[in-house]
């Protein structure tokens, strides 16, 4: 019984991984603000979210009781992950006001800087 816990914690804990390199790998090399949200909110938010659920699962099996902390912050990540990408996705298309990527702003003209944003 222990074993194939062992092994499945192991996985969740290889599967977490995985996603945050993916993630970080994401914030780090993508070209713009808008594609850089990305990677920490999707990818790295599952991969912290499974290693705290591996570490629920090792509390649970190895010590018999179950961490409401590690639910609590899992929960805490999972409702401010999106809020947190929302705001600045927000601030983003207020700078820039009309969508474009940075590339784009930075080739913007200083008349079309100084317009108002809608």
């Amino acid at each position: 019984m222990y074993l194939i816990a062992d092994i499945v914690i192991s996985i969740v804990l290889v599967i977490g991984g995985f996603f945050i390199f993916v993630g970080s790998f994401g914030l780090a090399k993508l070209p713009d603000t808008m594609r850089r949200l990305h990677g920490p909110t999707k990818a790295t938010t599952l991969g912290v979210g499974s290693i705290l659920i591996a570490s629920m699962l090792y509390f649970l099996i190895g010590q018999g009781n179950l961490s409401f902390h590690e639910l609590l912050v899992t929960i805490f990540l999972f409702l401010t992950a999106p809020v947190s990408a929302n705001v600045i996705a927000k601030a983003y298309l207020r700078k820039n006001g009309d969508g474009k990527s940075d590339a784009d702003a930075e080739r913007r003209t200083p008349a079309e800087k100084a317009a108002p944003v809608r």
